[in-house]
């Protein structure tokens, strides 16, 4: 597979298309590891235990009616649906979806930046099942 550079990620946060405001999205899917070691063992054994998701993104802020501000304000305290493509093409093996449901957004900064800066928005999604489709 060769390398990708980022430069046509979809981002879609419940139900709203906000590719052309994002600047940045990282993803960690995660499993908890527990030990299941018992007496006998050479070494120390694991299983993956609960499952945990993390989305950041970063948004230039827009409070434009059904841009950020309008989509994300509403968002903090509740869970949402969020899905991502690394570009904005259709879904398929070499460019797979990942939607996240249930991902609950505990704050927002709909005011962040310094004089003469971009005024961005950096959210923090937690939880949710992850979903990967390919077709």
């Amino acid at each position: 597979m060769a390398a990708i550079v980022l430069t046509d990620v979809s981002v879609t946060i419940n139900s709203v298309a906000l590719s052309g405001k994002a600047t940045n999205v990282v993803i960690t899917y995660e499993k908890e590891a527990v030990e299941v070691t018992a007496f006998g063992d050479n070494s120390r054994n694991f299983v993956g235990g609960l499952g945990n998701m993390t989305c950041d993104v970063t948004l230039n802020q827009d409070f434009a009616a059904s841009s950020v501000e309008a989509t994300i304000f509403p968002l903090v305290g509740t869970t949402t649906t969020v899905e991502f493509k690394p570009t904005s093409s259709a879904v398929g093996a070499e460019n797979p979806s990942y939607t996240i449901t249930g991902a609950y957004l505990a704050s927002h900064t709909p005011i962040n930046g310094a004089v003469g800066e971009l005024s961005t928005t950096e959210l923090s999604f937690q939880g949710g099942t992850l979903t990967k489709a390919t077709s």
